[in-house]
């Protein structure tokens, strides 16, 4: 029992790697002040902060201080390790250890606090015509890449740790893992491609006939996730979307009713002409459709099939969703049906006569 006495004294007087232990107390009483305090002051100082951004008009300084909250909680952390140093006064190797560790935090804080902002000012520029969403996407992504790049290749020239020599020393490494990730850089040009000609945005319906059909979600490094009809997530790598022949659906103008309807052969040409009529007077008259300045609404009988008079009816509705523009079919197919009725005539089948000619005995 003495001798463990003799144990703690000697510790307490002499420390630890010469240390001594009232120092090793205070300075774990100072990093957790330091982690208690870092709450108080990201609520006061943000606080302070957003008070003063709520008095203008643009609500851009709000959503980056809104990002910088967490970053900011940093900064105590970071005051508490350089106290800690202080109080310890390490001498050389460890001395030097410490000092590192204190610049490279503040370093991490300031580039933490910068990848932060990337998105509140990236989504100020989303009104500019030229920023996409999928554009917007790829180049925040990109600027956070980038910054942490920057701040972690920082934060190794800190500790001695030359980043051209190690990039250098790569380069083999490099070229190996290039030829066998071909496919991936493949993808990444083909996304560029993609974003940079417009080909399509997130929310637009596209369609490879034949092959897929359905809503764009995200246009990714490698990948694109479109969403089918049947809710399921289709993945497909970009290459395979940036070569293909593809209808973009999200670019319509109007949405297109091109349809032949079948009349019975009795049907006389005065009623033919009378429906033909009323059904443009519809399209013309109802809210429904509206008017392509590029092509107008036609009515007009097509050809005499094998077996019925053929009407074309070709209109056009403002650009609507799915459910809105079946309904204004279902509207016009109930229409139509009438003024048919109405008109003396029905609509015709497919069907055959067969005519047996009885032969006269000799």
């Amino acid at each position: 029992m003495n001798e463990f006495l003799d144990v703690v004294v000697e510790i307490w007087n002499y420390g630890l790697l010469g240390i001594s232990v009232s120092k090793i107390v205070i300075s774990l009483l100072v990093l957790l002040f330091a982690f208690i305090f870092r709450g108080f002051f990201t609520n006061i100082f943000v606080g302070f902060l957003q008070n003063l951004a709520s008095k203008s008009e643009s609500t851009i300084d709000d959503d980056i201080l809104a990002t910088l909250k967490k970053p900011l909680g940093y900064v105590p952390l970071t005051i508490g390790l350089y106290v800690v140093t202080l109080i310890l006064a390490l001498d050389g190797q460890a001395g030097e250890i410490a000092s590192n560790v204190v610049r490279a935090a503040i370093v991490l804080t300031i580039f933490s606090a910068l990848a932060n902002a990337v998105a509140p000012i990236f989504a100020a520029l989303s009104s500019t015509a030229w920023l996409t969403e999928s554009m917007q996407t790829w180049l925040q992504r990109a600027s956070k890449a980038i910054i942490w790049i920057i701040g972690i290749a920082i934060a190794l020239e800190i500790f001695g740790i030359q980043i051209g020599p190690l990039v250098a020393g790569l380069g083999l490494f490099s070229v190996a893992v290039a030829l066998g990730a071909q496919d991936l850089f493949k993808n990444l040009i083909s996304g560029i491609l993609i974003i940079g000609e417009n080909r399509f945005q997130p929310g637009d319906r596209i369609e490879v006939p034949g092959a897929l059909h359905g809503i764009v979600e995200t246009i990714g490094f490698r990948s694109t996730v479109i969403r089918t009809f049947d809710t399921a997530p289709m993945i497909i790598p970009n290459k395979d979307l940036s070569d293909v022949k593809l209808i973009n659906h999200g670019e319509m103008q109007y949405r297109r009713i091109n349809w032949t309807i079948n009349l019975l052969y009795s049907t006389s040409n005065n009623d033919l002409e009378k429906i033909c009529v009323d059904i443009k007077n519809h399209i013309s008259e109802s809210k429904d459709f509206t008017k392509n300045p590029n092509q107008e609404n036609l009515v007009t009988i097509n050809e005499l099939g094998a077996s019925s008079i053929d009407i074309g009816i070709l209109c056009y509705s403002e650009l609507c969703g799915f459910t809105k523009f079946k309904q204004i079919k279902h509207r016009l197919i109930k229409e139509i049906i009438k003024i048919v009725e109405q008109n003396n005539s029905g609509f015709a089948y497919p069907s055959s006569s067969i005519y047996l000619e009885q032969m006269s005995e000799k």
